[in-house]
């Protein structure tokens, strides 16, 4: 496991998380979290759940560092265009992608194809899939034919995934103005955790008392998260591997604070994700996408060398590989390249 992180960490596919959006496009600003820094904090959380809860943190750490490799350009908005656009032919899900990369897309070694990662780490990357593309997965798409549960690594990197992106969002959002110290009051798990911050630190300036406020509600689902699933653990008392994939999830946090951390979620989903500032972006993002797919599924002479020998074999998904490969500003680029006069080749 320690050699599957470390051949994730050196692939050019981690290399370019840097400059792919979380919620803001990297040129908004240089202080906004890009996928390259969420997969470090999910990474940073999944360690601590795995050192307390007994299990890999190597696992852990490896299945953190590789989950959103398959991610679009410009985030969530880029996997819904790209999925439409390869709805006749096969769809688009940033999850399958991330083990397409590891398993072929990711050409550096002598002896195979991709990174030749463990079975444990490309199982935990896969979080979601249809029984469709299941079938056609081998070893990694057994569990979703059969309804088992992956091993307890994956369950909580799942589980550390969300709270790296709830927080984080919140973070961002502030320090964007998108969102306010007054709006979030509303927030049951965020005011709580205000109101401690305010009461032991009257005096304290804006962008600590944020840090102060973010920091605790982390550690309050963190914990919330250890107690549950060792509780969980106590309950069904699985001795073996095959015997927690037969369990329910085990990973979990209790049911009054995983009501509070999806409240938190529906409201960032309804004043962060969809604020007028965000969607203009999106909107714009969504049309530069689909010019490129169509550009060069209509024209596969225009893609670079490199890519042209896949496009020979299965068009649609060559283009759909390139694409899903570009970061924000490569895509920003290469789409005045096709499109502006002016722009050189």
């Amino acid at each position: 496991f320690q050699r599957d992180r470390d051949r994730i960490v050196h692939s050019t596919a981690f290399r370019r998380l840097q400059y792919k959006t979380q919620v803001f496009v990297n040129h908004e600003g240089d202080l906004f979290r890009t996928r390259l820094t969420h997969s470090l904090e999910v990474a940073q959380i999944g360690r601590t759940l795995a050192r307390m809860l007994g299990l890999d943190e190597d696992l852990t750490e490896t299945i953190a560092l590789a989950h959103d490799l398959g991610h679009t350009p410009f985030g969530h908005v880029g996997q819904d265009v790209l999925n439409d656009c390869m709805r006749e032919h096969g769809g688009f899900e940033h999850n399958l992608q991330s083990l397409r990369v590891v398993d072929e897309l990711e050409q550096k070694y002598a002896e195979f194809e991709g990174l030749n990662l463990t079975f444990e780490a490309r199982e935990g990357i896969l979080k979601h899939c249809s029984k469709k593309n299941a079938e056609k997965l081998g070893d990694v798409g057994e569990r979703f034919l059969q309804g088992r549960q992956p091993s307890l690594e994956a369950q909580i990197t799942n589980l550390a995934d969300e709270i790296a992106y709830n927080n984080h969002d919140v973070d961002d959002g502030l320090r964007s103005g998108l969102i306010t110290l007054e709006q979030l009051e509303s927030v049951t798990l965020f005011a709580r955790h205000l109101a401690e911050v305010r009461a032991r630190y009257p005096a304290l300036n804006d962008r600590r008392l944020i840090h102060e406020t973010v920091r605790r509600m982390i550690n309050t689902l963190v914990v919330d998260l250890i107690a549950q699933t060792r509780a969980n653990l106590t309950a069904h008392r699985p001795d073996t591997l095959d015997a927690v994939r037969a369990c329910p999830p085990l990973a979990a946090f209790s049911p009054a604070v995983r009501e509070e951390s999806l409240e938190l979620k529906r409201f960032l989903f309804n004043n962060l994700y969809r604020h007028y500032r965000v969607e203009r972006m999106s909107d714009k993002a969504r049309r530069l996408l689909r010019e490129l797919f169509e550009a060069f599924t209509g024209n596969p002479k225009l893609l670079p060398p490199e890519h042209r020998d896949r496009a020979e074999t299965d068009l649609h998904r060559a283009v759909a590989d390139y694409i899903a490969g570009m970061t924000d500003r490569y895509a920003i680029r290469e789409h005045r390249r096709l499109y502006d006069i002016e722009e050189l080749a």
